[in-house]
């Protein structure tokens, strides 16, 4: 493979994994939104939050593999409790409430953080086995990066399975559509929302762990990636997982494309690209029309 092609190659690879960590964040954010109604300002501190108890995991255990099991879980949880004694307090306020509730949560988590494992960054190391490069179509790659998309794959067909063909994926399903109809079968409708609104959480967890070897752990994570997030979640369409899959992608490759080309003008690409879609299509271009 020549210079050149190996570039555009590696690029793309980037753009991929990349791309994959953003599905991974604004997923879980676009679940909780498309299934709940609720505007979560807290969900990319949570996956911040990830990443630090990611952090802990592996300084007490030395396992990597222990953190990308133990710290999603533990951030679920948090969210959970979020949720159950927080959200529920002020869903009678509707959005307005809830943009209030979730940004002080966010600001509380950074708090947190920084009082906890103060404002340097935290290096976490790769497990072995992931360690090195591997041959693709001629082209030496990080194993990581790699593992980073995999790992993705998987949890996008997990969730799939969940939601589309299991009975807590029908239940979930039928109580967005008639919340009160599901009710009356004695569905407990606020725990099923419950367990919602920790798999969104929990999908940010799995992100925050996978990225911790790359970026390492420091209090700006949730600004670094949870504003791109945000706007995938836009500019796809709320409620659209297909359209947070598509258009994460296509994030992830004008990132790594963007900085490679246009350095200059990369930290705009994505913006520039929601604008555009938003002025297009209000709803985003895979959300549907309200009314």
């Amino acid at each position: 493979m020549d210079p050149t092609t190996a570039m555009y190659v590696a690029q793309g690879l980037h753009g991929l994994a990349y791309g994959m960590l953003l599905f991974l964040i604004a997923a879980g954010l676009n679940v909780i939104f498309g299934m709940m109604g609720v505007l979560n300002l807290a969900h990319a501190s949570f996956f911040m939050l990830s990443a630090y108890f990611g952090y802990q995991v592996v300084s007490l255990t030395g396992s990597f593999w222990m953190a990308l099991l133990l710290a999603p879980i533990a951030t679920a949880i948090c969210g959970i409790l979020m949720e159950r004694f927080l959200l529920r307090k002020v869903n009678a306020f509707g959005h307005l409430g809830q943009l209030v509730l979730t940004f002080g949560v966010a600001l509380i988590i950074l708090a947190l953080v920084k009082s906890i494992w103060g404002t340097e960054s935290l290096p976490v190391k790769m497990p072995p086995l992931l360690e090195g490069y591997v041959s693709v179509a001629g082209l030496s790659y990080p194993i990581y990066r790699l593992f980073i998309i995999a790992l993705a794959l998987v949890v996008l067909i997990i969730m799939g399975m969940l939601l589309y063909k299991t009975r807590l994926g029908k239940i979930v399903q039928a109580a967005v559509s008639d919340a009160g109809m599901v009710n009356a079968l004695g569905i407990n409708i606020p725990l099923v929302f419950m367990l919602v609104f920790g798999v969104g959480i929990w999908m940010a967890g799995i992100a925050g762990v996978a990225i911790a070897p790359m970026l390492t752990v420091f209090p700006g994570l949730a600004d670094q990636v949870g504003m791109d997030a945000f706007i995938v979640v836009v500019t796809g369409g709320f409620g659209s997982l297909a359209g947070a899959f598509i258009i994460s992608i296509l994030f992830g490759l004008l990132n790594s494309y963007g900085i490679q080309f246009l350095s200059q003008f990369a930290p705009v690409l994505t913006v520039g690209f929601m604008a555009v879609v938003l002025a297009i299509r209000p709803h985003g271009l895979f959300g549907a029309k309200e009314g």
